[in-house]
């Protein structure tokens, strides 16, 4: 299939095609001219039905004295990646746009003249995405020669939001510090009357700097990096960095392994999801069913804390496999522990589908519409309730999802109910999932050996965190370092289509619109 591909693409375009690479078994890495990456763009998105899932810059000055943008397309069908890489001379630091054609490609474009100085010509967007006006000019953290210890003057810039004008139109600034314990992220409402005409969300207040750490740290030391992006995915982030380590290693994870990450993520699916319909429930004033819910996320951290001693599945993964064989000699109480989550969460959906007044509450609230959830590329619960059937375990298998057997929820509304619909019936595929692991499970060892890593190699690692798609793509430096690092975690992609959602709805209901999203700041804050 990769091969078909690049006939095809190399006959659209003779002659700017540079270079062409399958690694990884399923990465086609093809080096384009830059000034013809929207017309090839294009035709990936619309010939071969591609999908961008990250788009990153490079400072690869000292390898071959130029800065790299890649493009990241997957072929969902055809499983399968296409990696778009073009050249660009430091003393003329621009990029053409792909923004107009591929909104995907909005706030990586953005993203990337921040921390690198590469210039998107044609970017309607002029903006700083990341940068909140106490950020000097000319300062880009991310290229080699930025110093991690230096702390560059304090800047004072103002800073620019959206403007809707009108009779009768008004705003309403919600944060950056908001009551409660979440994590702080502005939003700003133009509204008529009560509809919201337009929501502006700003984030980067929690910016870490993470990519800029990993950069000369040992892989050993980055994957706790990973493990740390976000705490309620902490075993998905490390699992993507994990298996982007194994593909450049060229080594296979041993099959125990394999069916215990596929226990662990679940699990963490299955505790994330239980939050957030708990969080829905609270929103709209059901006590009952929250309570539930929490009794329910409750028994699921302690089968967490039985297996691995970590409400958060931490210290599990390692590349290569995982640490050690966690499940041995527990996989009768797993299975208890799973049919009791099982039995009570059925009974506690039953009730809720039979109160009118609470699905009243969730039907025809904070719609995203199929077409815009394509265009924003909305990943995981919140793209499938909207009728994209993307998911990674079945797209993209990894782990020991090729060889369990389930189908991915989908619903075609876009509203809260359909949201909390797909995250019930995931609850339920977890559950299964699970059962089905801990009955397949093989015995033997669960890590095989990393060895020595080729330097400045790259792959990916992708998973269906509890969210969505979850995008690593890692760079071998010298001696078993990492060179780069990039992420992508779904709440970069769902944070544009939670705008959208809001629209034409009234400011009260943004709680439950964004708690049926629950998306992370910290998540897209790296």
């Amino acid at each position: 299939m990769p091969q078909t591909i690049l006939t095809r693409l190399a006959g659209s375009f003779p002659g700017r095609i540079y270079s062409q690479a399958l690694q990884n078994e399923n990465e086609l890495v093809l080096e384009v001219n830059p000034a013809k990456i929207r017309e090839i763009s294009q035709e990936i998105a619309v010939s071969l039905e591609g999908t961008l899932v990250s788009l990153f810059a490079n400072d690869e000055r000292a390898l071959n004295g130029k800065y790299a943008v890649y493009y990241i397309w997957a072929l969902r069908k055809e499983g399968c990646f296409i990696l778009l890489r073009t050249l660009l001379e430091p003393e003329n630091p621009c990029f053409i746009s792909i923004t107009n054609q591929i909104h995907q490609a909005d706030l990586y474009e953005r993203e990337i003249r921040d921390l690198y100085g590469l210039i998107p010509l044609g970017h309607p967007d002029s903006r700083s995405l990341i940068f909140h006006g106490n950020w000097p000019e000319e300062v880009f953290p991310l290229r080699k020669d930025f110093e991690r210890a230096f702390r560059p003057p304090f800047a004072d810039k103002e800073v620019d939001f959206m403007r809707v004008d009108g009779t009768g139109v008004y705003e309403i600034p919600v944060g950056p510090v908001h009551a409660g314990i979440i994590e702080p992220g502005h939003f700003r409402f133009s509204v008529a009357g009560e509809p919201v005409i337009n929501l502006e969300a700003r984030l980067y207040y929690v910016h870490k700097g993470l990519e800029k750490l990993a950069e000369g740290s040992s892989i050993e030391k980055c994957y706790y990096l990973a493990e740390r992006i976000s705490g309620d995915e902490s075993f998905s982030n490390s699992l993507a960095y994990c298996q982007a380590v194994e593909r450049i290693a060229g080594i296979n994870a041993p099959e125990r392994a394999l069916y215990s990450r596929v226990i662990f993520a679940e699990l963490e699916r299955l505790t994330s999801h239980l939050g957030d319909l708990a969080g829905i429930c609270v929103d709209v004033a059901y006590g009952f069913a929250a309570f539930q819910f929490r009794l329910l996320r409750g028994w699921s951290y302690l089968l967490a804390e039985e297996l691995a001693h970590s409400r958060f599945l931490r210290n599990i993964n390692l590349p290569g496999g995982i640490r050690k064989d966690f499940i041995a000699g527990k996989e009768k109480r797993a299975l208890e522990a799973l049919r009791k989550i099982k039995t009570e969460l059925d009974e506690t959906v039953k009730i809720i589908k039979a109160n009118p007044l609470f699905i009243d509450r969730v039907e025809n609230t904070g719609v995203l519409k199929t077409a815009i959830a394509r265009d924003m590329n909305a990943v995981g619960p919140a793209g499938r309730a909207s009728g994209l059937p993307g998911d990674a375990r079945k797209d993209l298998p990894y782990a020991a999802y090729g060889r369990l057997s389930f189908q991915p929820s989908l619903h075609l509304n876009g509203d809260v109910n359909c949201r909390m619909n797909v995250k019930i019936e995931e609850c339920c595929t977890s559950l299964d999932l699970m059962r089905q692991a801990l009955e397949m499970m093989p015995s033997g060892e669960v890590h095989a050996p990393l060895g020595q890593l080729e330097p400045f190699r790259s792959a990916l690692g992708y998973t269906e965190a509890p969210r969505g798609e979850n995008i690593h793509w890692l760079m071998t430096g010298e001696n078993n370092t990492v060179f780069r690092y990039k992420v992508r975690t779904p709440s970069f992609c769902n944070w544009p289509a939670l705008c959208h959602a809001v629209k034409g709805n009234i400011v009260p209901d943004f709680p439950l619109i964004n708690k049926s999203f629950n998306l992370s700041y910290a998540g897209n804050d790296l």
